[in-house]
């Protein structure tokens, strides 16, 4: 995919073409990020050099060309802070080649076997183990504030999804949805037995990924492209 030309001395610092990758994909302009990543030079100074790889991880995906999404993403161990775009990039990946392979959308099931089949590689996860979905420690902090407040005001939503690195929307619906299950003891078992099937809990009408989803214009372009 990227056959750099070579023999040719960078015209750019590292830090300038990293800089130029980072612009290009928080304004979501992948088009034009493959354009600058087919003109850079191969050279020694950009090898390991992050923020390029993570732009050559995007381009892939947006190319379609998943293989080479997946090489880049394996053979390199990237900064937690890139872990939840790249974790993204790896699960929606392995979702749309099941969907053209099979013809239909995936269901909830379906995703859940699929993390299991293709689990996240170390060089893009921490290693702490999820449950249902969502991080153990993230879990605890939303029953300790049900315990407080069943209805928490908008101020400690926010302030429990920036502790959490949950979305908002992911908070507020998981205080509706336990809400629910209070109000109606004879769907625990029903919702439990959902959980053992798929591995997650169900937030606001669809399986909870296992990643965080940041809010960028990058991500924003991501998911239009998947519908």
């Amino acid at each position: 995919i990227f056959h750099l030309p070579c023999c040719t001395p960078l015209a750019f610092s590292p830090d300038h073409v990293a800089c130029v990758c980072e612009a290009l994909q928080q304004g979501g302009n992948l088009d034009r990020l493959a354009r600058f990543l087919w003109s850079l030079p191969q050279s020694d100074l950009l090898r390991g050099n992050e923020s390029l790889l993570k732009a050559r991880a995007l381009v892939a995906f947006h190319q379609g060309i998943y293989p080479e999404l997946y090489s880049i993403l394996e053979g390199h161990s990237f900064d937690s802070s890139n872990h939840p775009l790249l974790q993204e990039l790896w699960y929606k990946a392995r979702y749309t080649e099941a969907e053209r392979a099979r013809g239909r959308p995936l269901g909830a099931v379906d995703k859940y076997r699929l993390r299991r089949k293709f689990p996240l590689p170390r060089t893009i996860w921490d290693g702490e183990e999820t449950v249902y979905c969502f991080k153990e420690k993230s879990r605890n902090a939303l029953k300790e504030l049900y315990k407080q407040n069943r209805y928490p005001s908008p101020a400690e939503k926010r302030n429990l999804a920036k502790i959490t690195g949950l979305s908002l929307t992911q908070v507020s619906n998981w205080f509706k949805n336990r809400r629910q299950r209070d109000r109606n003891p004879s769907e625990t078992q029903s919702k439990r037995h959902s959980r053992n099937a798929t591995g997650c809990e169900v937030f606001g009408g669809g399986a909870s990924l296992p990643f965080r989803i940041s809010v960028s214009p990058v991500s924003l372009a991501l998911f239009n492209r998947g519908q």
